[in-house]
């Protein structure tokens, strides 16, 4: 079976959209740079590294220093598919992070989104 092609798009092609999604509603960079990190596990010397490399998706995931186990806590659905039940792990992460950007764009608190 083809890798969907979002695992060779870069990173870093993606990543403005998501800044853009949030500042349309009012919040912040400096907040979608946090919600990855804390995903993730990367600096934000990593994470700037991995943007400036041009990364793809898949390994920008599979290099990841920590996968936040607190992620299992995301719910919902993403795009009409239930997030906790989308079985391929890289698409399960590209969807964990973009549940939370669509929570930080709706104006939920950077508490609840991080699952404190």
């Amino acid at each position: 079976m083809a890798k969907h092609r979002i695992y060779t798009m870069s990173f870093a092609s993606v990543y403005p959209h998501l800044v853009k999604k949030a500042e349309k509603k009012g919040r912040t960079k400096a907040e979608v740079d946090e919600i990855i990190r804390w995903l993730t596990g990367y600096s934000q010397e990593e994470l700037e590294k991995q943007l400036e490399k041009q990364t793809d998706f898949e390994t920008f995931f599979a290099e990841a220093p920590q996968l936040n186990p607190a992620r299992a806590l995301i719910k919902g659905v993403v795009c009409g598919v239930r997030v906790e039940d989308i079985e391929e792990p890289t698409m399960r992460e590209i969807r964990y992070l973009d549940k939370l950007i669509d929570e930080l764009a709706k104006g939920k608190s950077m508490d609840k989104i991080l699952r404190k």
